[in-house]
């Protein structure tokens, strides 16, 4: 399957320039999942803007 990197900047919130996987979601889930973090796009902008994506940041933005 292709890339569609045209139609993921519509959805990609991620503010990390310098990211050589930008608009790439496969390659971006699978760096993140590596590392045992979330992607950009499961944080709203508040929290997206700390470039902290461990599961930690991710359950207290929802609260938990």
């Amino acid at each position: 399957m292709e890339c569609i990197m045209q139609e993921n900047k519509k959805y990609c919130n991620c503010t990390y320039e310098p990211c050589a996987r930008k608009y790439r979601c496969c390659e971006c889930l699978h760096y993140h999942r590596r590392n045992g973090e979330l992607p950009a796009c499961f944080f709203n902008a508040q929290y997206e803007r700390t470039y902290d994506r461990s599961l930690e940041n991710f359950f207290r933005m929802h609260g938990r």
